[in-house]
């Protein structure tokens, strides 16, 4: 007599094409749109709003700017975005379709459009990225060197309490000699690094591949050191407060209300408590 909870071969048969067709669908999912990078947007903007300026429509204008670039991304991107506002789709929401192009830029965008000064809007995000590109560089400079410098001081600790200490112990230990003072102290230290050391590098690999890619842990980490360093926040919310003030400047300057430019410069402080107050305060304004 067969056991009801034994699986049969038929069942097992049966199972066979359901577990090859969640492993064909976990494969076949599809990839995670990756942004563009801000060099290749400073040149894109900066070549169609010159193209603008130039009294060439849209459309045009992506068309010319993607002949011959040798990103093959790039060129079905804005091909795309072009076939989009062909089909009469507005220019914002084709740059949205693309999931390449983050809020604020499709919002400046889309101000642009709405006031009829498209190749200002170009423009002026051409100059706005090159200058956050040019901030992202001089802070990767500021800290790359000192990490660089934090890992080879901490291999070279873990090197010589792992390979050097336990030699010098064992020569002491073969002539007979007693540790003590600051050298039994210097041996407990190596025997306790010795056993730790794995753990250590792993955990501190695995915390900074998880601050990589979440920007979640990013801005609870942010959140935690504003709270703790008094000059930390300060110069965190002044650089918001920057952001916030030139993109709000940007877009009332070339005829934007001030109820849209408020609700399109609030994306620059994303996942921060201003965005909800400062939408909030657009709707408000608005009404």
């Amino acid at each position: 007599m067969t056991d009801p909870a034994t699986p049969t071969a038929g069942s097992a048969a049966l199972q066979l094409p359901v577990a090859k067709k969640s492993l064909v669908a976990s494969l076949n999912q599809p990839k995670k749109i990756k942004p563009f990078s801000k060099k290749i947007l400073v040149d894109l903007f900066r070549g169609l709003g010159s193209m603008l300026r130039a009294q060439i429509n849209t459309a045009d204008a992506l068309k010319y700017y993607s002949h011959g670039l040798p990103n093959k991304t790039l060129v079905e991107v804005l091909l795309r975005i072009r076939e989009d506002i062909g089909n009469g789709m507005n220019v914002h929401e084709a740059f949205r379709r693309t999931g390449r192009f983050s809020d604020t830029v499709v919002g400046l965008i889309q101000a642009g459009s709405d006031a009829g000064q498209l190749h200002q809007a170009f423009g002026s995000l051409a100059v706005r990225l090159k200058s956050e590109l040019h901030f992202s560089k001089q802070l990767k400079k500021a800290t790359i060197t000192p990490s660089v410098i934090i890992c080879v001081l901490l291999a070279a600790f873990i090197t010589s309490q792992v390979k050097i200490v336990p030699q010098v112990e064992q020569m002491m230990t073969g002539v007979g000699a007693k540790a003590d003072g600051m050298t039994a102290i210097s041996f407990q230290v190596s025997h306790f690094t010795q056993a730790v050391w794995p753990v250590v590098v792993i955990s501190l690999i695995a915390a900074a591949i998880t601050i990589a890619r979440s920007a979640h842990v990013r801005n609870l980490l942010l959140g935690l050191a504003m709270a703790r360093w008094r000059l930390l926040r300060l110069l965190v919310m002044s650089l918001r407060q920057m952001t916030f003030l030139s993109t709000i400047k940007l877009l009332h300057s070339n005829g934007i209300n001030l109820a849209k430019s408020i609700r399109v410069s609030a994306n620059s402080v994303r996942n921060t408590p201003f965005y909800e107050e400062l939408r909030n305060a657009a709707d408000k304004y608005e009404h």
